[in-house]
This record gives C-alpha cells, sequence and structure tokens, in this order.
C-alpha cells in the first residue's frame, strides 16, 4: 500500500514538464530515467460527470471542406428544363434574324403630332383616334421629337397638383413644354429618353432596348437615304412583339411547359391596391410613388374587380378639365371606350405556353394572378414576360445591346 505522505511530496517535486503516473518508482538506481508521458484527454479516466471541459488539439488543426466543397452535385436537368431552354433559345434565335419591320402589319395609320400642338387639343386627337400614344415631330429641325404617352399626361397631373395657382398656364402649355424645359423640370420628374430603333435592325435589338430603358413601347425611326433626313415608320409595343412570337413561333412557344410559380414571374410583394370609391388624384398619386402603370381595384376581401391604368387618366381630363380628378375610380372606368379588351386572370400553376396561347388570341396588356376564390395573388406584365423570354439563363443583362 502506498504512503500517501511519499505520494504528495513526488507531485509537489515533479517538474513542470512533467504528469503523476499512477505509481511512482520505489528503487533508485539501474533504469535509465524516462522521458515524460504527456497524458491526453482520452488517456486520462474520469469519472462519469467530471469529463475534461475542453476538446483535443487535433479537432482545430485537422482540414476541414470549404463551403463549395460541401455543396451538394448539380441535379441534372430534367426533360422539362431541357424543353424549356430549348424553347427559350429558338425564340431568341428567331428573334436575331427578323427585324422590327417584320413586325408591322401590311397596312396600318400612323398618327404623328407636331411638337407645337397645345397639350390641351393632343388629348381629343387621342381620344378621338382611340390610341394612347402618337410619336412627336420637331417641325423646325425636322426631326423626331420623342413620343408622347399617358406618363406624359401624368406629370402634366402632378404639375397641376403641386402649382395650383397656375393652373391658367395648363391652357397654354404645348407639347414641347412637356419636356425638361417646363414640365418635367417644375416637378422633378426624371426625363423620359427619346430612344428609337432602324426598323431594318434586329427585332432582338428593339427588344433589349426596350427592357433597357423600360419602356413599354418604342418608335421605328429610319432615314431617308437622299435628304438624311428622319421618317419616323411606325411604333411597335411589347404587345405586338410578343404576339409576333406566339403567331410564329407556336411549335416553339409549346415547349414552356413550367408553371408561373416554377420560373417566378411576375411581382408578388408589396402589391399597390385601390378601391372603387378611391379618387382618380389618389390612385395617380399611388402610380408614381410606386412607379407602375397600373393598379388592381379590389374589394375589402381582396377579391379582384378591376384594374385601372395609366392609359385611364387621358378621358379624365379630356378638355382640360381636372376637376373630374377627385372624381372615384370607379366613375372613371366608366369612361372607357366599349372595344376596351379588359382584364386577363391566370393562376399561379397555369404554364407559360398557355399565356402566349392567349397572347396569340386576345389583346393583353397585362396578367392579373389571383387564387381559387378570385382574391389578389400577383401582377404580371408584358415587360415580365419579354424580360424572362430573352433573360433567363443568359449571363449577361439588360446592359447589352
Amino acid at each position: 500500500m502506498d504512503n500517501p505522505s511519499s505520494s504528495s511530496a513526488s507531485k509537489d517535486n515533479a517538474g513542470p514538464g512533467s504528469m503523476p503516473t499512477s505509481h511512482q518508482q520505489q528503487s533508485s538506481g539501474a533504469v535509465p530515467p524516462q522521458p515524460p508521458v504527456v497524458a491526453t484527454a482520452a488517456s486520462i479516466a474520469r469519472p462519469h460527470g467530471h469529463e475534461l471541459p475542453f476538446v483535443t488539439p487535433s479537432s482545430y488543426l485537422r482540414p476541414r471542406p470549404s463551403s463549395a466543397a460541401r455543396k451538394m452535385p448539380e441535379k441534372p436537368p430534367s426533360p422539362l428544363d431541357k424543353d424549356q431552354i430549348e424553347g427559350l433559345r429558338a425564340i431568341r434565335d428567331f428573334l436575331k434574324v427578323r427585324t422590327s419591320y417584320d413586325v408591322l402589319p401590311l397596312s396600318f395609320r400612323l398618327i404623328v403630332l407636331d411638337n407645337d400642338l397645345l397639350i390641351k387639343k393632343s388629348l381629343n386627337i387621342l381620344i378621338q383616334n382611340a390610341i394612347v400614344s402618337a410619336p412627336l415631330w420637331d417641325s423646325h429641325n425636322s426631326r423626331f421629337a420623342g413620343l408622347l404617352t399617358a406618363t406624359d399626361y401624368i406629370n402634366v397631373i402632378q404639375y397641376y397638383c403641386q402649382f395650383p395657382d397656375e393652373m391658367h398656364k395648363l391652357e397654354h402649355f404645348r407639347l414641347s413644354s412637356l419636356r425638361v424645359t417646363d414640365i418635367e423640370k417644375a416637378i422633378g420628374a426624371s426625363p423620359l429618353e427619346t430612344v428609337s430603333v432602324n426598323p431594318m435592325r434586329p427585332l432582338y435589338e428593339a427588344c433589349r432596348r426596350m427592357l433597357k430603358t423600360r419602356a413599354r413601347r418604342i418608335p421605328l425611326v429610319d432615314v431617308d437615304d437622299e435628304t438624311g433626313r428622319e421618317m419616323v415608320v411606325s411604333v411597335i409595343t411589347q404587345y405586338r412583339i410578343l404576339k409576333f412570337i406566339a403567331v410564329n413561333n407556336e411549335h416553339n412557344t409549346v415547349l414552356l411547359k413550367k408553371s408561373l410559380r416554377e420560373i417566378g414571374l411576375g411581382s408578388y410583394k408589396n402589391l399597390a391596391t385601390a378601391k372603387m370609391n378611391d379618387s382618380v388624384l389618389n390612385v395617380v398619386d399611388l402610380m408614381v410613388k410606386q412607379n407602375i402603370s397600373c393598379v388592381p381595384i379590389v374589394d375589402a376581401h381582396n377579391r379582384l374587380l378591376n384594374v385601372f391604368e395609366a392609359v385611364d387618366i387621358i378621358p379624365c381630363i379630356k378638355g382640360g378639365m381636372y376637376e373630374e380628378l377627385s372624381s372615384s375610380v370607379g366613375e372613371a372606368l366608366c369612361r372607357r371606350p366599349d372595344d376596351s379588351p379588359g382584364i386577363y386572370t391566370c393562376s399561379p400553376e397555369d404554364r407559360l405556353d398557355s399565356i402566349f396561347d392567349t397572347v396569340r388570341k386576345s389583346r393583353v396588356h397585362r396578367l392579373i394572378v389571383v387564387d381559387d376564390d378570385n382574391r389578389l395573388v400577383g401582377v404580371i406584365s408584358l415587360s415580365d414576360i419579354l424580360k424572362y423570354v430573352l433573360l433567363h439563363g443568359e449571363e449577361d443583362d439588360i446592359k447589352g445591346p
């Protein structure tokens, strides 16, 4: 039996580099000194509940795989994915070999407004001819001067709201006043880009430019070979482009069988909405703040009733009657022309090929996503569709040509 006192003395005399062992050497002499033994957590037996409160150093020194190496290998594309990619590539190739001129119908009417025309008269011309936009012409310099759209009239409304004492000036404003010189500068609005494309350039370029400038329509401007002067040929819209794709690429659009939910098409968060009894002026203010061109009209249970679009503003200020902006949205919607296309709805489970089928058969400006109870879920613009068709899976972005 070991002597407790001698064991204690041995511990006190131990050098700083040694650890006590189970038994002390009893005899001196013949046995050469052994190197000190360093104990590890694994070699020291401790009662249950008294384990060492640290881990072995090897856990820190052992190399750990990087986060990239720990990623699961990518799943190979399914037949559905392959069809989707094949369809999109075929449509893009089609747009690269066709020109913007190909989109135009065999016969059409083009109304061009002189830049010196009064804003009040331009409103009447648009309404009388059932159009919502028109190219502008600078007769002093014989050149294209921009595109008149509903956004310009929204700027006029903002000017009216911010400077009510200068209402009398609106009667004398001309279309040339819409740009940075007067109205846009006064209300602090960003100037619209005066973009155009040559009608003989590939249609793909026109689509990319529309996405880059966020324009929903773009004028086709050519140059006369003899005089060198510009000529406004026509205006193409996103709807006309998508319909051109749908009519001439049905064998490719049928490959786009993924649902809207799968491809994440549209806007679904923080949707701006209004009620039927809201004033037109409030809805216009909502459009300006949210930078949107339409506001879904819903009831108290968020069920879709209608959609107020930017073009619905034009009849509200016909003849300069800006007082009608205080009327309700419901009253404004009653002023729509009889041939108004109405609204088109879809569900998140509808497929993209069915959307193209709808575009091929009907005049669609946007689709409102609803659930089975007709409650508002999201909004899909034609820009969303065009952007997906042109850019999905591409490494470049809309900063291209």
